[in-house]
């Protein structure tokens, strides 16, 4: 089973991650003779108490990704209420090493959301780690991702 074990980065499970557009879009733009968007290396944080991965808007910006429906977003902020937000296709990629092959979901929906301020570009929800084993140590600071 790949896997890799990491410090926390200003004390948190930080890794690094890929979003490109679907196989699915990528054959309509070739055929449209339209230019398949560069992938994107995003910074996110793997987050246990997200229900769904959240990316950046920039980061959906550069893809060209348009919304492929909505789901109902609950934040400690929106309390019981939540509101509807967009969400998007595409593809996701983690990797150990570039000598295995990655953690790869060829199509999950992600919704935009503010992170950059934050600094990172991602969060990595529980909808990516349901494929993963995820052990975070607090104790000695570091966290391992297996898939």
């Amino acid at each position: 089973m790949p896997h890799f074990t990491k410090q926390f980065t200003n004390g948190a499970p930080i890794i690094t991650a890929v979003l490109k557009v679907t196989q699915a879009r990528a054959d309509a733009l070739t055929a449209a003779n339209q230019p398949i968007p560069p992938m994107q290396r995003m910074t996110a944080l793997v987050d246990s108490g997200a229900s769904c991965t959240c990316v950046d808007p920039t980061i959906i910006q550069a893809l060209g990704l348009s919304p492929t429906g909505s789901t109902l977003m609950f934040t400690p902020s929106t309390g019981a209420q939540g509101h509807t937000t967009d969400q998007f296709d595409a593809s996701l990629q983690i990797y150990c090493t570039m000598e295995q092959a990655p953690l790869e979901i060829p199509v999950i929906g992600v919704v935009a959301s503010e992170l950059r301020v934050q600094g990172i570009d991602a969060l990595i929800g529980r909808d990516v780690l349901k494929f993963c084993l995820f052990d975070y140590n607090g104790a000695s600071g570091f966290f391992t991702l297996a898939f």
